[in-house]
């Protein structure tokens, strides 16, 4: 049986938790991963606040395999992400020569429109490994196991594009569903009955109204083809078991 790796997604932001910015990333890093074999397990929206971020990078790089962080690398006062990471690895916080480079590569006039606000962005923890930002140059970077990246989507998402081949998976998860009208406390028992029959598989009910009548989407998640598929049949069966009309499945790997 292979590993099953592990991530943790450290969105890191006061902004986030004021519900004034919504976050993108987690979709994408999570819809990413799981093609790399890699299980995105838990996510974390933390905020602006050192020693929180500080003790939250320490107790997630211990327990995941890998751990990636979005936001707080920026040039202003409250971007404070890469001098916690260097807190929490034991580093000093340098001027990396080499990101100094590429911040002046991305300007026309870079000895006047470099200036001391911009030069934070190239504050890198000592040892660290840069992640390339083909988008705006102000690179990311890489501790150990800790991917540090930006908070913009797109330039998140280039930067992940970018170490995405340094990534060690094991197998990908294959996810099926179907759905019925059937309302979720009709079906609990008979589910309840499936998951336990199928233990390598996780399933999940999500209720929805659709044009005045309810129903449940059934979603079933596992590394083995044979165990979703005998689980998703299950289901359909359970569903017509009680009458209801089956809603065409979807299928995905």
């Amino acid at each position: 049986m292979s590993k099953t790796v592990r991530a943790c997604l450290l969105i890191i932001g006061n902004e986030i938790l004021s519900g004034r910015t919504h976050d993108k990333n987690l979709p994408y890093l999570a819809e990413q991963l799981n093609e790399l074999g890699i299980r995105l397990a838990e996510t974390r929206v933390i905020p602006d606040i050192a020693q929180t971020i500080i003790d939250t990078v320490n107790e997630c790089r211990a327990k995941f395999d890998y751990v990636f962080t979005t936001g707080g690398i920026g040039p202003t006062h409250d971007d404070i992400t890469s001098d916690c990471i260097a807190e929490a690895f034991g580093v000093p916080l340098d001027l990396n020569d080499e990101a100094v480079q590429l911040l002046r590569s991305n300007y026309a006039n870079p000895d006047v429109d470099l200036n001391e606000a911009r030069l934070r962005m190239a504050r890198i923890p000592r040892g660290a490994e840069l992640v390339e930002n083909p988008v705006s140059k102000a690179p990311g970077y890489r501790m150990e196991n800790v991917y540090v990246m930006a908070g913009v989507p797109m330039i998140m998402q280039a930067m992940f594009q970018g170490i995405k081949h340094q990534l060690v998976g094991g197998r990908p998860m294959i996810s099926r569903s179907v759905g019925g009208y059937i309302p979720e406390g009709t079906i609990a028992e008979a589910l309840g009955k499936i998951q336990d029959e199928f233990k390598n598989t996780d399933i999940g009910s999500y209720p929805f109204l659709r044009e005045g009548k309810l129903g449940t989407t059934l979603v079933v998640r596992g590394e083995e083809q044979a165990d979703v598929d005998a689980a998703i049949t299950r289901i359909t069966d359970a569903i017509i078991g009680f009458g209801r009309e089956v809603i065409a499945e979807d299928s995905a790997s």
